[in-house]
């Protein structure tokens, strides 16, 4: 069995949009970690908010990604934490720009 690297992991989840904004899960800054083991790939992820509706989709769509990319993983597992909880700072300068925000150089 083939395992993925993080970096590609990072890139498969860029295919994974939060659809409430339309910018996918990397660049909104929900991905805390990600592991890769003999067992599979673990990521750690947040949401924007506890009362979040979105986990089981996100949760759901980030697991399907990386199989879709790696049919041979035995286990993809997310793992949603709180701490540290998330703001707008963790996006990217890519997502701040898609939502219009202005980018401080």
């Amino acid at each position: 069995m083939r395992l993925p690297t993080e970096e590609q992991v990072r890139d498969i989840l860029r295919e994974v949009d939060d659809p409430e904004v339309g910018i996918n899960i990397i660049d909104l800054g929900l991905v805390y970690g990600i592991d890769i083991t003999g067992e599979g790939v673990r990521i750690k992820m947040t949401m924007t908010t506890p009362a979040c509706p979105l986990h089981t989709y996100l949760s759901t769509a980030s697991q399907e990604a990386i199989r879709k990319h790696f049919p041979d993983i035995s286990a993809v597992d997310v793992e949603l934490v709180w701490d540290p909880p998330w703001d707008p700072a963790k996006m990217s300068p890519t997502a701040k720009q898609q939502l219009g925000w202005k980018i401080d150089r």
